[in-house]
C-alpha cells in the first residue's frame, strides 16, 4: 500500500513547488473569476484596475526578489547576512516612497483610469512597503532553494487574499473597490509567513566589499529594466483600454486578459525554478541550454494546449468562467491566448539569459514593450485591433530573441573551434 511518507519522499521540493504554484494560480484565478461574477464587467473594471496594480506590483517586487535569489547562491554565510540585510533596508526605503506617490496621487490616478473611488488607491498604496519587504523573504528562499518554505508564502497570500475579500464582500454587502484593497493589503500580511527571522535585521552592519556592491548594482539595475518591460507588456494593455474605452468594454476585455493569460502565469512557475539552476549550473562550469530547452518545450505544449482550447470552445470556456455577461468576448479569446503564449516563450529566453549575465535581451524586451504600447495608442478603434497590434508586437519580440539565441551559439561553436 502506498503512503503519503512514501509519495512525498518520491516528489521532490522543485515538484512540490510547482504543484503548489499551479495551486495558487488557480487560487488566484478562483479570485478574479469570483469578482467578475460577483461585481459585472462595469465594477469589475474598477477591481481589475487594482489586481492590475498588484501585477505591476509584484514585478517591481520581483527585482528585490531575483537579486536576493541571485547573490544568495554566490555569497558565503557572512556576506550573504550583510547583504541580506541590505537589501531589507533598500526595499523597505523604496515601498514606503512607491507607497507614499501611490497615496499622494490618488485622485489624480482615479481620474485617469476612470474608477468610482480614489479611497482604494490609498489602501493600495499602504501595503506596498509590505510587499517588498515579502519580497526578500521569498528572494531568500528561492536562492537557498527552499521551495517548502517558498510555496507555503505563495499560499498563505493567495488563501487569505480569497477567503479575507469575499468574507468583506459578505459581511458588508457592498460592491466597493476599497473592499477589494482592503483584502489585498492583508493578503500582504500573510504572506510575509513562514517568515525567515534568522537573517533579518536592521541593526547588522551592511558594509559590502566593493567590488560585489558593482555586482549587486549592475544585476539590480538591469533586473529593475526588464521587470519594468515585463509591466510594461504585461499591463499597459488594461491601463490603455480602461483609459480609452467605457467601463463596460474596459471589464469585458479585464476578463478577456485574464482567460488568455493563464499560459503566462504557469510559465512564471518555470521561470522561479529556471534563474536558480541556470545559475548553479553555470557556477559548476556545465552546459546550460539543454534547461532553457527543457522549460521552452514544457511552455510551448501547455500553451499549444490552450490556445487550441481556445480555437474550439471559446464560448464555453467565457461561460464557465464568467458567464454570459461577458459572451462577446469569446471571438478574440483564441487571439489573444497566441499574443500571451508567444510573450511567455520569449520571456523564457529573457530570464536565462539575466541568469547568464547577458543582458541584450532585456534591451530588446523593452524596445518591444513600447512599441506595443505605441501601437496600442496609435489603433484602438476596438477590443479587437488592440489584441492584432498585440500578437504583432509579440511576434517580432520572439523572432528577434530566437535571433539573438541563434547568433551567440553560432559565436560559441566558433570559439570551440578555433580552440
Amino acid at each position: 500500500m502506498i503512503t503519503i511518507n512514501s509519495i512525498k519522499k518520491k516528489i521532490s521540493s522543485e515538484q512540490l513547488f510547482m504543484i503548489s504554484v499551479l495551486i495558487v494560480n488557480a487560487g488566484n484565478y478562483l479570485y478574479n473569476l469570483l469578482l467578475g461574477r460577483i461585481l459585472g464587467p462595469a465594477l469589475f473594471a474598477d477591481a481589475a484596475i487594482l489586481i492590475t496594480f498588484l501585477l505591476t506590483l509584484s514585478f517591481v517586487a520581483m527585482t528585490f526578489q531575483l537579486v536576493t535569489a541571485k547573490f544568495s547562491i554566490a555569497f558565503k554565510l557572512r556576506t550573504f547576512k550583510r547583504f541580506v540585510a541590505s537589501m531589507y533596508k533598500s526595499a523597505l526605503l523604496i515601498g514606503i516612497t512607491l507607497g507614499a506617490l501611490i497615496v499622494i496621487f490618488a485622485a489624480e490616478l482615479q481620474k485617469i483610469f476612470n474608477t468610482s473611488s480614489s479611497g482604494m488607491f490609498v489602501i493600495f498604496g499602504i501595503g506596498v512597503p509590505i510587499y517588498f519587504m515579502m519580497s526578500i523573504n521569498r528572494g531568500v528562499y528561492q536562492g537557498k532553494k527552499e521551495f517548502k518554505s517558498l510555496s507555503i508564502t505563495y499560499q498563505t497570500e493567495m488563501l487569505s487574499r480569497l477567503l479575507v475579500t469575499l468574507a468583506l464582500l459578505f459581511i458588508f454587502g457592498i460592491d466597493s473597490p476599497i473592499i477589494i484593497a482592503l483584502g489585498i493589503i492583508i493578503s500582504f500580511v500573510f504572506g510575509m509567513f513562514p517568515f525567515k527571522t534568522k537573517v533579518f535585521s536592521f541593526q547588522r552592519n551592511t558594509r559590502i566589499r566593493s567590488t560585489y556592491k558593482k555586482q549587486i548594482k549592475t544585476f539590480f539595475l538591469l533586473t529593475a529594466f526588464y521587470e519594468l518591460t515585463q509591466i510594461i507588456i504585461n499591463n499597459s494593455d488594461i491601463l490603455l483600454v480602461k483609459h480609452y474605452f467605457a467601463s463596460y468594454d474596459a471589464g469585458m476585455y479585464a476578463s478577456l486578459a485574464l482567460i488568455g493569460r493563464m499560459v503566462y502565469f504557469i510559465a512564471w512557475m518555470f521561470v522561479m525554478l529556471l534563474l536558480p539552476k541556470v545559475i548553479h549550473l553555470k557556477k559548476e562550469g556545465k552546459e546550460t541550454s539543454g534547461v532553457l530547452f527543457r522549460y521552452v518545450g514544457y511552455i510551448t505544449v501547455l500553451s499549444s494546449v490552450i490556445v487550441v482550447s481556445c480555437v474550439l470552445f471559446p464560448e464555453t470556456i467565457v461561460l464557465l468562467l464568467f458567464g454570459k455577461s461577458y459572451l462577446g468576448i469569446s471571438a478574440l479569446l483564441w487571439k489573444y491566448a497566441i499574443a500571451t503564449s508567444v510573450f511567455a516563450v520569449s520571456n523564457i529566453f529573457a530570464y536565462y539569459y539575466l541568469s547568464l549575465d547577458k543582458y541584450i535581451p532585456v534591451a530588446i524586451s523593452g524596445i518591444f514593450g513600447m512599441l506595443q504600447v505605441v501601437l496600442i495608442v496609435w489603433f484602438h478603434e476596438s477590443l479587437e485591433q488592440v489584441v492584432h497590434v498585440q500578437i504583432i508586437a509579440m511576434v517580432l519580440l520572439l523572432i528577434v530573441q530566437l535571433l539573438f539565441y541563434g547568433a551567440i551559439a553560432r559565436k560559441s561553436r566558433l570559439a570551440k573551434r578555433s580552440v
